[in-house]
């Protein structure tokens, strides 16, 4: 409960913008700067994505897959057979879209440098470890845990959690 609840990426990561990782529409700036640099395939897109992340944000291919296939429908994007695989390129009226929107873009650059950039990625981790020794420590516990004790820690969570849910929305 207390790791589903506070600290999976879904729920406890999505800070700033609006709760999410991107604002609506986003995705797609990124994406065609990452086609700027070289033809990739979906997956090759989720992994960078990862990478630039450090772990923390890893889109699934419903949500890649649908923006390259929205990116091609607005002649941003190009994709062509290789190996099996489609493989994106981002085209002329991809670059001039991305020019033309260079402070939109701009401005999602700096988002994804300030959130997942080194000095906040050390924060998560140190929060991540103190999420995961309390994992470890409740699961060892509860093989041999009365029912009273059980019932403590679960108030103290709920309590935990609503106290780090107020901080977060301050």
């Amino acid at each position: 409960m207390f790791r589903d609840c506070i600290c999976n990426e879904e729920g406890f990561f999505r800070s700033g913008r609006r709760g999410r990782s991107f604002q609506r529409g986003d995705l797609k700036y990124i994406i065609l700067d990452l086609l700027k640099d070289k033809p990739r395939h979906g997956y090759d897109i989720i992994r960078e994505l990862e990478e630039q992340s450090y772990g923390f944000y890893k889109p699934s291919p419903g949500v890649i897959y649908p923006t390259l296939q929205m990116l091609e429908e607005m002649g941003y994007a190009r994709s062509t057979e290789q190996e099996g695989k489609n493989v994106y390129s981002i085209t002329e009226e991809g670059l001039k879209f991305l020019e033309n929107q260079s402070d939109i873009a701009d401005d999602v650059r700096r988002h994804m440098r300030h959130k997942w950039g080194f000095k906040n990625i050390g924060r998560i981790v140190i929060v991540m470890k103190e999420c995961h020794a309390l994992e470890d420590l409740l699961g060892n516990s509860f093989r041999n845990m009365d029912a009273d004790k059980a019932d403590q820690i679960r108030q103290i969570l709920s309590q935990a959690y609503h106290e780090i849910e107020s901080v977060l929305q301050e």
